[in-house]
């Protein structure tokens, strides 16, 4: 049997198989993951339908919108804004949006990545305009949050979330630009200048401290050294007083016990040692008359030794 013997004889079963491959095709919807379809049914809303096997009534029912549940990012053209100081800016930004209500962004606007665009720009010009053109720079944050803020309670009615919004760059005139960047190195040699200076100036308080704290230390060991020599001095005079008064009262304890004989002995020692050095050490000197006379200037001398500094004759300790 050849395809037209077929086709005559089950001819008439062809459109109806075909008919219900069209209707299967139809009725039986795959939905993908983070995807919702929005359905109408006789131009009405009907239903939302999520990811996974669905079946329509052909003819009846069709998928009017398809929205994507996944995080958007819109690219916000750039836009001349004016600052409060009167100066224009090019600005343009990223936003990140994200269908909450499938229904609502489907009804609720005709378009609501444009609407949402469109809101942003509107929002960044407003923020814009109550900052100078310095803080600008600054105050990114919170420029992109008043953003966020000013977009989230528009696009609510929508259905749509909006997450966050980011400056993606900010470009000031030619002319602005080229002050800001003189006033900047301006600043910068100012710095430099203040630093260099309090450099200074500490490297001279310190050289100064130094200087001073080396003078007081100078100082102080002078005084006390000078303080050791006097000390020491003090303290050899002390022993060759106690030496020579220990030796005299030797002297007069051999002699007798009378100390003045020990001193005109000590006397007449020292007599006769400076008066044989007198020829060696001298041509010329001015000398008494009498200066052979050792007796005579021990008696002298003897004289000076009274009983009332210490030194009492024999005769009066035995009165006493």
């Amino acid at each position: 049997m050849g395809f037209s013997g077929f086709m005559g004889s089950y001819g008439w079963l062809f459109f109806p198989v075909l008919l219900l491959f069209v209707v299967l095709f139809r009725a039986a919807v795959v939905v993908p993951n983070q995807a919702a379809y929005v359905i109408e049914r006789l131009g009405k809303y009907h239903a939302v339908i999520c990811a996974g096997f669905h079946l329509l009534i052909p003819f009846i029912d069709k998928i009017a919108y398809r929205r994507s549940l996944k995080e958007q990012v819109l690219d916000v053209p750039k836009q001349t804004c004016i600052t409060r100081d009167n100066v224009s800016v090019d600005i343009d930004g990223v936003l990140y949006l994200q269908v909450i209500t499938p229904e609502k962004s489907a009804y609720g606007i005709s378009d609501y990545e444009w609407g949402a665009i469109q809101l942003a720009q509107t929002a960044l010009r407003s923020a814009i305009g109550k900052l100078e053109l310095d803080k600008t720079f600054e105050e990114r944050t919170n420029i992109n949050q008043e953003v966020v803020d000013a977009l989230d309670a528009a696009t609510s009615p929508w259905g749509v979330k909006v997450l966050r919004y980011e400056i993606r760059d900010i470009a000031p005139p030619d002319t602005v630009m080229q002050a800001m960047e003189k006033q900047m190195r301006a600043e910068r040699e100012k710095r430099a200048a203040i630093a260099q200076s309090e450099g200074e100036m500490q490297s001279r308080i310190n050289l100064a401290e130094g200087s001073k704290r080396a003078a007081i230390a100078e100082s102080e060991g002078k005084k006390q050294a000078m303080i050791n020599q006097a000390e020491g001095e003090a303290a050899q005079i002390c022993t060759v007083a106690e030496a020579t008064a220990q030796g005299l009262n030797i002297v007069g304890r051999q002699l007798g016990g009378d100390p003045v004989a020990a001193a005109q002995l000590r006397l007449a020692e020292a007599y006769i040692a400076e008066f044989g050095n007198i020829a060696r050490h001298g041509n010329s000197l001015i000398i008494p008359a009498n200066v052979a006379d050792a007796a005579g200037m021990i008696a002298a001398m003897t004289k000076i030794i009274k009983p009332e500094q210490g030194l009492a004759s024999p005769k009066d300790n035995k009165a006493a």
